[in-house]
């Protein structure tokens, strides 16, 4: 079996990897697809983010799907054949966190591809994986590809829950990416009335005008594009913050009305924000982070055509070919969401 593994930044091989068996309440898995994601690149150019730095070769990887092949003792959900979203979650279900239902934060997690812990925890792109019943969801009627998006778009639902009541309120996004413009699909299925999106990116920008998004702003070529929402002390309910970038989370605070929430998402590293003009307005900062119990859910409004994202897909790309996707995933200027095909 075959795997995609970092070793350093700049450094993907495509490397045998051993062949595991299903044991009991697992499944065994082909893969038919998997997205690059934000973090795959973070250490694909970087060789990591912030403080977390790879100390050993790891399989990459985590939005990722499949057709089960071979049921280990005691499942019952699944069958031989089936196309199943595969969550990356998968929490200990013992910790403190964990019996709080928190369990995004358990202490023990074992999150797909992630250089946080070490040893690290090794990633699903790979032929073959075994996953437990319990991160499969099927996913009947969808694409192997749109079932691989479930993935990401639990992030954004997950950051739509914490963001609270958003019928009929006005939303701001800053960063199109693809969890921003998966954020335009979650806050409008949850009401949102209105929805603007910030970008330095007009090929970005874009997609999120594809999805839904009522205005697209680049703020690049018009800086001063967002002043109007400013007038009355602003006009935003929500601000979902994808950049990570600090100026795009101190260019929207005024355009926020009192007692706004500000959602963040983007992991850009550590900010200095406006704390004083945001004490004046009562604004809430609340951070998002992964998701758990919104996998189901994703797979579940996707298969209801509640959510469309396949018009994120931009490219499918063979993985053998996965220096070349990867390449193409971090140029904005071509890519949205690159993801790779394992069939």
């Amino acid at each position: 079996m075959r795997a995609i593994v970092i070793h350093q930044a700049r450094d993907l091989r495509i490397e045998a990897h051993a062949e595991e068996q299903p044991g009991p309440g697992e499944v065994a898995i082909k893969l038919a697809t998997g997205g690059i994601c934000g973090s795959d690149l973070h250490y694909y150019n970087h060789g990591g983010f912030g403080a977390v730095r790879l100390r050993q070769p790891m399989v990459l990887g985590h939005e990722v799907s499949g057709h089960v092949t071979a049921l280990g003792d005691g499942v019952s959900s699944l069958a031989i054949g089936d196309l199943v979203a595969v969550s990356p979650s998968r929490p200990c279900g013992h910790c403190s966190y964990c019996g709080q239902g928190l369990r995004n934060h358990c202490e023990n997690m074992r999150f797909y591809g992630s250089a946080m812990p070490f040893p690290h925890i090794q990633g699903a792109f790979r032929e073959k994986l075994v996953a437990l019943e319990s991160q499969c969801v099927k996913a009947d009627g969808l694409t192997a590809g749109q079932a691989a998006m479930a993935e990401p778009l639990s992030v954004c639902l997950h950051a739509t829950r914490r963001a609270g009541e958003l019928l009929g309120k006005r939303v701001l996004i800053t960063g199109s990416g693809p969890i921003g413009s998966l954020c335009v699909l979650a806050a409008r299925a949850a009401g949102a009335a209105e929805i603007v999106v910030t970008d330095l990116s007009d090929a970005a920008l874009a997609y999120a005008g594809k999805v839904g998004a009522d205005r697209v702003i680049n703020t690049r070529t018009d800086p001063e594009a967002l002043n109007a929402y400013a007038a009355g002390k602003g006009s935003f309910d929500v601000l979902y913050e994808c950049s990570g970038a600090a100026p795009a989370l101190a260019g929207a605070i005024p355009t926020m009305r009192p007692r706004s929430v500000i959602m963040q998402l983007g992991l850009g590293g550590d900010m200095t924000l406006p704390v004083q003009a945001m004490t004046a307005k009562e604004i809430d900062l609340r951070g998002s982070f992964r998701f758990h119990e919104e996998f189901a859910v994703a797979v579940k409004l996707m298969q209801a055509g509640r959510i469309n994202v396949e018009p994120l897909i931009s490219h499918t790309l063979p993985f053998e070919d996965a220096v070349a996707a990867f390449d193409l995933a971090g140029d904005r200027s071509q890519a949205m969401k690159v993801q790779l095909s394992f069939a």
